[in-house]
């Protein structure tokens, strides 16, 4: 495997308990990204942007957010703690409207990681908040704001993402250390599901994840220290180091999508690991040397 010679650059030390979710939006030319525990939603507008935007900008919620995409007709869709919804930032706030939530009757699980496919379908899954129970389960909410359950018995989910082409849906066990391929059909069914990779012990647990335009899959580790990038044929290929722990996921940005921004966390670390970690929860950047597939939209 190859070590990717170059240091991440911390962007922004914003100490996030749970940063994840990384986003861009080329309307704006601004990288969007969450802490979950905190209930705050973040804006990265890299200094290069030429949209006039501040630099950073963050909003408090009064709703836990896990995941956010951009929609074709302006705002965005996301999964907050309970379901689905519709968010519209402004420089007053963050207007959401709840589209509903499929498990209302799970009163211990959350919404995690999320992701919109070609197609325009927002996917997301929940998990068991207390990180013990399989209850949760994988969801895909169409353009027409209805959803489906399409999988279930995790305990976390994460890092739904999509081959290039589209026809490869890629989901993560966190717990069991596994990241499963589907075969997505163009109706958004998912079919076949198999092992993809599985990360040794010392490797900490998948998290996040996304694809480059090659059709490879980056995969951040929780507790293992960096983003590996692995072949269509599930060979780890490249590695870049962060000086955290916990790494949390990834996405392409940039106007030429080949800037790999990283979001990391502080949660679970003791106080002694977080003074030897002083840029943790922090949004992280690199230049990897490939570019990420085009950005998507949600239909909806």
């Amino acid at each position: 495997m190859q070590q990717l010679q170059m240091e991440p650059e911390c962007v922004w030390p914003a100490a996030a308990t749970l940063g994840e979710g990384p986003v861009w939006v080329a309307r704006e030319q601004a990288l969007y990204w969450v802490d979950i525990k905190r209930s705050v939603l973040h804006r990265y507008c890299p200094p290069e942007n030429s949209k006039g935007c501040n630099e950073r900008s963050s909003w408090q919620l009064d709703s836990q957010l896990s995941a956010i995409a951009p929609r074709a007709g302006g705002g965005f869709v996301g999964a907050i703690r309970d379901g689905f919804a519709l968010l519209f930032p402004d420089g007053d706030g963050v207007g959401i409207e709840p589209l509903g939530g499929p498990e209302s009757d799970i009163p211990g699980n959350r919404f995690n990681d999320g992701k919109v496919d070609a197609a325009g379908r927002f996917w997301a899954g929940s998990m068991d908040d207390g990180e013990e129970e399989p209850t949760g389960a994988l969801y895909r909410l169409d353009p027409d704001l209805s959803w489906q359950r399409l999988d279930a018995d995790y305990v976390i989910t994460n890092g739904p993402t999509f081959s290039p082409d589209n026809r490869i849906l890629y989901h993560t066990d966190t717990l069991k250390r596994t990241v499963y391929a589907f075969d997505l059909e163009t109706d958004g069914s998912p079919r076949n599901k198999q092992v993809f990779l599985q990360l040794p012990e010392e490797s900490g647990y998948p998290d996040g994840m996304t694809v480059d335009a090659e059709g490879c899959l980056w995969v951040c580790h929780w507790g293992g220290w960096g983003v590996t990038r692995f072949s269509p044929e599930g060979e780890a290929i490249g590695r870049i180091e962060l000086p955290v722990a916990n790494v949390t996921s990834c996405t392409f940005a940039g106007p030429d999508l080949d800037t790999l921004y990283i979001t990391t966390a502080r949660k679970g670390l003791s106080d002694a690991e977080l003074a030897d970690q002083p840029l943790a929860g922090g949004l992280f950047r690199c230049r990897p040397g490939v570019r990420g597939p085009a950005p998507v939209l949600f239909g909806g």
